[in-house]
């Protein structure tokens, strides 16, 4: 076997990816013991991917308990408080345990040092530690539900004065915050290691523009969460103090401004926006390439895309405290309206991918297009809520919780569109596609019909957070109506864990099920120890497809007047 970590001239070759495979020489414990002590990246990946999707079928759960209450005007399923626990609990699962989680953590750390042809992640060891203190954190927020005064119930944003020790006294309100300061170190700690890794440890011949466009948007992710996750951090740290400690950083009685937590939150929180959605940006872009038998179409626009994206998104944080009073209300209006022109330049872009190209309707490829459509949707609520006076009109109404249920729920279809797509190589089996594309079906159809009818009730004044409300005909018709959409999105993950339970090792899936383009389609499936045996030469930022199709290599690289 080459080590390509010593040797990594010699790694490269221009005979096919299993012509010259010889056994895996790691040797190591097995079992329940692997998975505890490794500090390869690919099981630590898998784990990271297998509690993600328990924690977004935890969520899911208390979704479903949430859309039951409010299908009846007065509905008694949960009390008050308990209501307060679980769309707290929701939002903090959904947005700190699946969705960052199972992108800068699962996806990435399967697929990052793959695609750029690297051993392992640069710091190995610190790579377990970050999944360890994930989970740990995660049970720790959870656990919150077991002590006497139930979990956490000021909501997922924890806005002081709410979230002092007086308004929400007990263990589950601090157990959140010991959960997500732990979850939130484990990010930092990937966002180090992503960093490292994608500097250093690319293999010869590939230089940052061709990488792929999964690989640069997690490099950028990673550079977001090294600037913003310090800031939430010592944000949570200040509010455990004033709960326990006797300051007054956010309490108006001693001197402090209740306020400063909304600025050190959503200074945090916007970024975090982008630090969620552009890893899926990244899986989307790659899927939809393959799929349209494409390159990607407008490779460096995309890169410079991402770039400004992130640039932009530190500035916007406070168009989520319009309605404060305190903010400059021109400066992050015109901010957050900027933030549009780089995003929309991807949809064009994928948009183009796609155009003309041989598309094969895989159940990765309709999650990816169920994303495009779906994402849509809410980017373009979001321009609204830009808006400083639309925004004042809807800002505590369902208008705002559908916007940003339309761009998690767009994010949970390319989740999936990942895992149908990636799956296969770090599992070696093919999932059932036909059992995908009815999956497919139900979840974008339940979060359509989920989401849409939450703009017209936030229109029609339905204010959020409330777990009963007047009897009105209108309101009951669309909290009936989203409710459904609820029931078609559990379904569709039902489907799923079915899914993966009929096609485990029945379907092995082959080093390169799809003739995919990027370097993780050149090892086995899965991959050995240390990623690969051989590479080929790097050309550009498709060196499979390149290698698979030298003959369409040779015409990209043609003088112009040969291409005539």
């Amino acid at each position: 076997m080459v080590d390509t970590l010593e040797h990594p001239v010699d790694a490269f070759d221009d005979h096919g990816p299993g012509a010259e495979h010889g056994p895996d020489e790691h040797h190591g414990p097995t079992g329940i013991l692997k998975w505890i002590t490794t500090t390869d990246h690919k099981v630590i990946g898998l784990s990271y991917t297998v509690t993600a999707v328990i924690m977004l079928v935890i969520g899911g759960a208390f979704a479903e308990i949430i859309r039951a209450q409010l299908a009846t005007p007065s509905g008694t399923l949960v009390s008050l408080a308990q209501y307060n626990e679980l769309f707290t609990m929701h939002g903090s699962v959904m947005i700190y345990l699946f969705a960052g989680p199972f992108a800068f953590g699962a996806l990435a750390n399967i697929i990052v040092p793959i695609q750029i042809g690297a051993p392992d992640m640069a710091y190995p060891r610190l790579n377990a530690l970050s999944y360890w203190l994930y989970l740990t954190g995660a049970i720790t927020m959870l656990s919150g539900f077991f002590t006497a005064g139930g979990a956490a119930n000021f909501g997922w944003v924890a806005y002081a004065p709410l979230s002092n020790s007086l308004n929400t006294p007990g263990a589950g309100a601090d157990l959140w915050i010991g959960g997500l300061l732990l979850t939130g170190f484990s990010a930092i700690f990937t966002g180090v290691n992503l960093v490292a890794t994608i500097f250093y440890l690319r293999a010869p011949g590939m230089t940052m523009f061709r990488m792929p466009i999964f690989t640069w948007n997690m490099l950028v992710t990673a550079i977001l969460i090294l600037l913003a996750f310090p800031v939430l951090t010592a944000g949570l740290i200040m509010l455990y103090a004033d709960r326990h400690f006797g300051t007054h950083i956010f309490s108006v009685a001693g001197g402090g401004v209740p306020v400063l937590w909304q600025h050190i939150f959503w200074f945090w929180g916007h970024p975090e926006v982008y630090i969620l959605a552009l890893p899926f940006f990244g899986m989307v872009t790659e899927i939809l390439a393959v799929f349209s038998r494409k390159p990607v179409f407008g490779y460096k626009g995309m890169v410079f895309a991402t770039l400004s994206i992130a640039a932009l998104s530190l500035g916007v944080w406070a168009h989520h405290m319009f309605t404060t009073g305190v903010v400059l209300l021109p400066f992050f209006s015109i901010m957050s309206l900027l933030i549009a022109v780089p995003t929309g330049i991807k949809i064009f872009n994928w948009i183009g991918t796609m155009w003309r190209g041989e598309v094969w309707f895989s159940a990765a490829m309709l999650m990816a297009i169920g994303f495009v459509v779906t994402f849509l949707i809410g980017g373009l609520t979001g321009i609204y809520l830009a808006s400083p006076p639309l925004d004042f009109f809807t800002h505590d109404t369902y208008f705002v919780v559908a916007h940003f249920h339309s761009v998690v729920m767009a994010l949970v279809l390319a989740g999936m569109a990942g895992l149908y797509y990636w799956g296969p190589k770090f599992t070696g089996y093919l999932l059932n596609e036909r059992i995908g594309k009815i999956q497919f079906w139900f979840l974008f159809i339940g979060t359509q019909v989920f989401t849409l009818p939450l703009y017209l009730l936030g229109l029609r004044g339905m204010p959020r957070r409330m777990a009963v409300y007047p009897h009105d005909p209108q309101w009951k018709f669309l909290n009936d109506l989203s409710s459904l959409g609820a029931v078609l999105i559990g379904v569709s993950t039902i489907l799923f864990v079915v899914n993966v339970v009929v096609s485990w090792k029945k379907h092995p899936a082959g080093d390169n099920p799809w003739d995919g383009q990027t370097l993780e389609w050149f090892t086995t499936s899965p991959p050995p120890h240390h990623n690969f045996y051989r590479l080929p030469v790097i050309r550009s930022e498709r060196p499979t497809w390149d290698y698979n199709h030298p003959e369409h290599h040779a015409i990209a690289h043609a003088p112009a007047e040969v291409k005539r």
